[in-house]
This record gives structure tokens, C-alpha cells and sequence, in this order.
């Protein structure tokens, strides 16, 4: 598994570009360890030796484990979805239209959910489950990111599927299955882009979009 990775952090002179800095390599080492490592494996400890920063350096950016996990899962949305952005302006740089668009659509929401940010997603959710202090933090921000995520999926679709009348619940069913899907490919060891749901979801969803009334 590639381990997750931002940008270089570029040294800088100013107080605030520094202390931007560190917090930047802190949440990125963050985030590696939820992929390498698991929650278990997420410690302040672990994250302060990844990062290479001071004990007081890490507490005064998050001065606790849970602000420190709700702050990484706040920049894996951000990262994520930019990347994702530049990802569909290149495939979609042509204007495909039709079933071509649907195919390519799904082709990039499906990649997102075989990257390193969605496995450390997946601990988070994981570990909320029998931690109320972090799901209640993490409810907030899975609030957030699911908005975000709808606005950048109307980017990857267009304007032309987005207005259709089915489109809200094309989206719901294809971003449901898509986690429950992914999480199988954590323990069996085959090609996410010969998984048969692959199929199926482009059938279904150009069913539901060019459907009489869809529109």
C-alpha cells in the first residue's frame, strides 16, 4: 500500500509560515500512521517521531490525541478533495457526454476508495464506534466532508447528469456501495478495477439517469 503523502513542506523564514509548517507535517504524519499503523498505531508518540517535531511543538498544535485524530481526518478531506478535482479536470478535459461520462465518472469515484486517505478514513470510523468522544467529533466532520464531497461530485458529473431528477440518488447508492465494497479489499487480495461491482454500477447508474423522467 503507497503510503499517503502532501506536498514537501518548503522551509520558510516567518514565525507563521513555520508554525503552518509543522502542523502540516504533523497532520501528514498523522494520517500515514492511521494507513501504516492503525488506530492502535496512531499514538502521539508514534506521530511525534514521524513527524520529527518536539513533544511541546505537537501539544501546541493539539493538545490532545482526539483534536489531533478530528484535525487529520479535517485534512484528509481538504487533500483529498483537491486532488480529486485535478484528477477530473484531466479526465474529463475532452467533454465526454453520455455513457462515456458515467463510465468515466464512477471510474474515478471508485479509485478514491482504494487510496491511502479512505483507509485512515476507515480507522477513524472504526474506532468511533466505541469511542464517544471522537464519533461526536467526527460526526461533525463527516458532515462537512459529505457536502463537500457532493459539490466536488457535481464537478466529476457535470451539469447536464447533475440536474437529473435521479442524480441525488445515484450518488447516495454508488458512494454507499463504494465503502462497503472497498472495505472487502482489505483482506482479499484482488484488482480493484476488475471488481464486478464496477459493471454494475455503470449499468445501474446510466439505468437511472436516462430513465424517461429522469431528466
Amino acid at each position: 500500500m503507497t503510503v499517503y503523502s502532501a506536498a514537501p513542506v518548503r522551509p520558510s523564514g516567518s514565525r507563521s509560515a513555520r508554525t503552518a509548517d509543522s502542523r502540516l507535517l504533523i497532520l501528514d504524519a498523522t494520517v500515514t500512521c492511521l494507513v501504516e499503523d492503525g488506530y492502535a498505531g496512531a499514538s502521539t508518540l508514534a506521530v511525534q517521531a514521524r513527524a520529527g517535531v518536539s513533544r511541546g511543538r505537537l501539544l501546541h498544535h493539539f493538545p490532545s490525541r482526539a483534536q489531533l485524530l478530528v484535525a487529520a481526518a479535517g485534512h484528509l478531506s481538504s487533500t483529498v478533495l483537491a486532488a480529486v478535482r485535478e484528477r477530473a479536470a484531466a479526465l474529463m478535459a475532452d467533454q465526454p457526454a453520455g455513457r462515456e461520462r458515467v463510465d468515466r465518472a464512477i471510474e474515478l469515484m471508485w479509485a478514491t476508495f482504494q487510496e491511502p486517505p479512505f483507509w485512515a478514513a476507515m480507522e477513524l470510523w472504526t474506532a468511533a464506534r466505541t469511542d464517544p468522544g471522537l464519533r461526536t467529533a467526527l460526526r461533525a466532520e463527516e458532515r462537512r466532508l459529505r457536502a463537500a464531497i457532493y459539490g466536488v461530485a457535481d464537478e466529476i458529473w457535470g451539469p447536464e447528469l447533475a440536474a437529473a431528477e435521479r442524480y441525488p440518488e445515484v450518488c447516495e447508492l454508488l458512494f454507499t456501495s463504494m465503502r462497503g465494497v472497498a472495505i472487502v479489499h482489505a483482506f482479499e487480495d484482488r484488482p480493484a478495477t476488475t471488481d464486478p461491482h464496477l459493471a454494475l454500477w455503470k449499468r445501474l447508474a446510466e439505468r437511472m439517469l436516462s430513465a424517461p423522467g429522469a431528466g
